[in-house]
């Protein structure tokens, strides 16, 4: 039985050395792999790379599109996530559904580095399952070569002297959101009447529209292929820059306050390891990495002590005062967001 016994012993330990010598741990004791999902080119690559460095983690980096596209996998099961970026109606969504996981704040010690009025919000209230990221407003760009009048209304993207010289973002919640606020509406509307009216309004621009895109209208508006477009003020920064001639503007309509966020899906086993990269994240060296190369506005106050004072002046980055005056932030609509899924899939297919 004694034989038995240690026969056993040895097994179970030849197994062990076999899981270490495999790299399932590193010198430092951490998981060697970890999972990000993030938005495309949403992060500084020397970043990741500065990271496994350090800790001796190897990250499987991937983008998606849209909130929708990264919900749907989650929601599918059999992926192992641990780090994603949600925006905030998904990071409460999620919540909601029960997808993400309660973040341990004694492994996050620098989120002292997150402004206060960036903590807290609506969506999750205490910071207890995300921590914001970038944040930022949408609204219009424009080449001023080829529109020759003041652009300061959403109605500018329904002028017909730019038919087919007009981008609008693939995305329902944004574009019929900017439609919202250009009726009069709050772009988290529950209202079908109001719904309807911001649909025959996209209907009827439609005819207007060049494309519906998510990454490539920089590149058209960069190379002068289309006079406008919706997008996003930390896309129209990084713009500016490789075009003089194209400007942004926030509509006096009021617009949308966004903030991205990183958390942890439930499915990640590596929960260590994900607080771990997001407490990497927000050191001020590196937040501040992201946002010179990403060129959106940093929820890390100490991170924009380091970037360049032209940037953060520049009130089109980061709008000085009271921020939640300046446009409304997307919340969760639970089951009503499959009305605006139904009448944007009407308008596409239209």
């Amino acid at each position: 039985m004694k034989k038995v016994v240690s026969w056993i012993g040895i097994f179970l330990l030849c197994i062990a050395l076999t899981a270490c010598g495999s790299g399932k741990t590193n010198e430092q004791g951490y998981y060697n792999r970890l999972n990000v999902y993030n938005w495309g080119d949403y992060i500084d690559p020397q970043v990741l790379a500065d990271f496994e460095e350090e800790y001796g983690i190897k990250i499987n980096y991937e983008n998606y599109a849209n909130n929708e596209e990264m919900l749907a996998k989650i929601q599918a099961g059999g992926t192992d996530y641990d780090v994603i970026f949600p925006s905030e109606y998904m990071v409460e969504a999620m919540i909601t559904q029960g997808l993400l996981q309660e973040l341990d704040m004694a492994n996050l010690s620098n989120f002292k580095n997150i402004g206060d009025q960036f903590k807290d919000l609506p969506y999750d209230p205490g910071n207890k399952y995300s921590v914001p990221y970038f944040w930022g407003t949408m609204g219009i760009i424009y080449n001023t070569k080829l529109v020759d009048e003041e652009i300061d209304s959403w109605d500018a993207l329904w002028n017909p002297k730019y038919s087919r010289s007009i981008v609008m973002i693939d995305s329902a919640r944004d574009t019929i959101g900017i439609t919202l606020k250009k009726l009069g509406y709050s772009l988290n509307t529950r209202s079908i009447e109001e719904l309807e009216k911001a649909k025959a309004e996209l209907i009827r621009q439609k005819e207007l529209v060049k494309a519906y895109e998510v990454d490539a209208y920089k590149d058209m508006m960069i190379a002068g292929e289309a006079a406008m477009a919706l997008a996003w003020s930390g896309d129209a920064m990084l713009l500016l820059e490789e075009n003089p001639d194209l400007a942004y503007v926030i509509p006096k309509e009021g617009t949308n306050l966004w903030f991205d966020a990183m958390a942890i899906p439930t499915t990640s086993k590596h929960k260590r390891e994900a607080e771990l990269f997001i407490d990497y994240m927000m050191r001020p060296e590196v937040a501040a990495k992201c946002a010179a190369y990403v060129m959106y506005a940093t929820a890390n106050v100490e991170a924009m002590k380091l970037l360049p004072e032209e940037l953060t002046e520049d009130e089109l980055a980061y709008p000085k005062g009271n921020i939640f005056e300046k446009g409304e932030v997307f919340i969760d609509l639970g089951e009503f967001t499959t009305e605006y899924d139904r009448v944007w899939t009407e308008i596409k297919a239209y």
